[in-house]
């Protein structure tokens, strides 16, 4: 990332969560037979789509983990709570689905900001930013907190939760932190506004904020040891960082690999990047789809087990030419 940020050599990368794996790739070398991606200012998605084969049941069946093996590794993350560890953590877990969809048609027509699909491995449609670094500066914009649409007064409800709301500013309060690292008059210029997200099982409401700092004039240089600086992302370990990822990896007793790493686009003179959430993996016995959610003191068990189960999505966007009937 250095070496080709210095060239203005534009780049896709992308690294697991714990930033032990990835790749930095040059934009006239990716394989589209292997490797596919979606941003906002650059995509090699195809221009013709596979049909989609509509099912009685729908595009997606989910098998969660059952809600007592939820609670068990939720009060383990609430005691570290109570004991003062941690203050904010991120507690995900992967799901098994069943879908008549390849991975790669999964990537094909789902609608998101963000998306990569890497043959036989994963795919995602992550509707998060991590960073953004535009003309020396750099953006942040987490996500924290979500709501079903459908629900009466559902914006009114998601602004004025309580646990919702400390949420939300505990992360804001991180990305400040880990942003001055890097950055000079890091501020907070949007909080808490709404977004819509559409889905294949309805309409969800989020709220996020964003938070801008300003880089050093010679960031090209030393783009990758920046962006490192940042890793892994807050909004999806917690708060304090360091040992609120050893709690994460004690509670949850798996690799998360992949799943809420960060993958980006480097153009030659601006950077965009995002968290790797909205995640199906493919593992040797099936698809597996991983989600989670924040949890504080005022969380409770069975909202964030039905939360995590409510993120199992795919946010399509039906096209009826595109779409057989069974």
């Amino acid at each position: 990332m250095n070496r080709w940020s210095a060239q203005r050599r534009p780049f896709l990368f992308f690294t697991d969560f714990e930033g032990n794996q990835g790749s930095v790739i040059p934009l006239d070398e990716v394989d589209d037979r292997t490797l596919r991606f979606q941003f906002p200012r650059a995509n090699n998605k195809p221009s013709t789509l596979p049909a989609l084969k509509v099912y009685p049941q729908g595009f997606l069946e989910k098998d969660p983990i059952s809600f007592a093996v939820y609670e068990q590794a939720f009060a383990q993350v609430q005691k570290e709570i109570n004991d003062g560890n941690s203050y904010l953590l991120n507690l995900a877990f992967p799901t098994k689905i069943q879908t008549n969809l390849s991975l790669f048609e999964i990537f094909a027509h789902t609608h998101a900001t963000y998306s990569i699909w890497w043959k036989d491995h994963f795919t995602f449609f992550s509707p998060e930013s991590f960073v953004q670094i535009k003309d020396g500066h750099i953006s942040s914009y987490p996500m924290k907190g979500t709501i079903d649409a459908s629900i009466p007064e559902a914006a009114d409800r998601l602004l004025n939760n309580r646990k919702e709301k400390a949420e939300h500013a505990t992360i804001v309060d991180l990305i400040r932190n880990d942003l001055s690292k890097i950055a000079k008059k890091v501020r907070v210029d949007q909080y808490r506004y709404l977004s819509k997200l559409a889905t294949d099982q309805g309409e969800l409401l989020q709220t996020s904020s964003k938070i801008r700092g300003e880089l050093p004039p010679d960031y090209h240089q030393q783009l990758g040891d920046l962006f490192f600086e940042l890793l892994p992302a807050g909004s999806i370990s917690g708060a304090p960082k360091a040992k609120t990822l050893d709690i994460i990896k004690a509670a949850e007793a798996y690799d998360r690999g992949f799943y809420t790493g960060v993958a980006g686009l480097y153009d030659g003179k601006n950077l965009d990047s995002c968290v790797m959430i909205r995640f199906v993996e493919q593992q040797d016995d099936g698809l597996i789809f991983k989600s989670g959610g924040g949890i504080t003191a005022q969380s409770q068990a069975l909202e964030e087990y039905e939360e995590m189960i409510r993120k199992v999505y795919l946010p399509f966007q039906f096209n009826e030419s595109l779409i057989e009937c069974l």
